[in-house]
């Protein structure tokens, strides 16, 4: 097996990885070939279901101490999917007073099915809840929901 010499985690546009920061700067310091991770994430990103161009997405890349790597492309941040699903630009600068959008129990649903691999959640219904957090923090209001609504 490998030695993992260096795990790099960015936020990249899907479909526009480009050498110039913060692409470039964080893979060259490790000796890595840019131009084929970009075309290669850009290609991967791209491939995946339900990922439109230009939609931020999180990598994870496990450099090796060969200067080989592997990365693995996570789903959305829960915040974009949260705006997405309610169709505005951002959450309130004040999420106790002014609330800007309401999510249903579907939508929640929707949300937490898509990002279950990424969270350390046991089920959906702890998944619907960690998604309703998020949601709140940003201004959002969320239909009530117990366990025999997932």
């Amino acid at each position: 097996m490998k030695e993992v010499t260096a795990s790099i985690k960015l936020q990249i546009p899907a479909g526009k990885a480009n050498p110039s920061p913060p692409v470039g700067p964080a893979l060259g310091q490790h000796g890595l070939n840019i131009a084929e991770f970009c075309k290669k994430f850009n290609d991967q990103s791209m491939a995946t279901d339900g990922v439109e161009s230009g939609t931020v997405l999180p990598v994870e890349i496990a450099v090796y101490k060969d200067r080989s790597y592997i990365f693995v492309i996570k789903q959305p941040p829960m915040s974009q999917l949260i705006l997405a699903a309610i169709n505005i630009k951002s959450g309130s600068g004040e999420p106790n007073t002014k609330k800007v959008g309401h999510l249903t129990v579907d939508q929640l649903k929707e949300i937490a099915t898509r990002k279950m691999p990424d969270l350390s959640a046991s089920g959906l219904y702890q998944a619907m809840k960690t998604v309703a957090g998020t949601a709140r923090s940003m201004g959002v209001t969320v239909d009530e929901f117990s366990k025999e609504d997932v």
